[in-house]
């Protein structure tokens, strides 16, 4: 199966893939160089585990496993801003080229974080309300 029916619904799974593609094109386009390939694997392996890692927190069995797999999402998007951000300050590539690529990556890292804290918000309300009941 491929997932391309639940990508149709959810637009971030759709992102979060499209995100993943294009992390692995920039990473096929840095500098053959002992320190440029570390980073780029580094890069690769953070930006295309955001997808896979969202994937799976739509296929939670739980809110507390779709938002302890969010946090996963979470902390992959924003490592993957760090090397992004190392690129660019190293000189491996210019920012203007990972501008797009970069802001993508603070959309989602934002999207993801409000995920998990409406989820938890709704986890509470619920507490709460069968705490009250008589």
């Amino acid at each position: 199966m491929d997932g391309r029916g639940r990508e149709g619904s959810n637009p971030l799974l759709e992102r979060t893939k499209s995100f993943a593609l294009r992390i692995i094109r920039l990473c096929r386009s840095i500098p053959e160089g002992r320190v440029e390939k570390m980073i780029a694997l580094q890069l690769m392996r953070c930006g295309t585990s955001v997808g896979a890692n969202y994937r799976a927190a739509c296929r939670a069995r739980s809110a507390a496993e779709f938002r302890s797999k969010l946090g996963i999402v979470e902390e992959e998007t924003d490592e993957s801003i760090y090397w992004m951000e190392l690129i660019i300050d190293s000189g491996i590539i210019p920012q203007e080229r990972l501008c797009d690529l970069l802001n993508e990556a603070n959309e989602i890292l934002s999207m993801v974080v409000a995920s998990i804290r409406t989820s938890r918000n709704r986890s509470e309300k619920s507490l709460l309300r069968r705490n009250q009941k008589p």
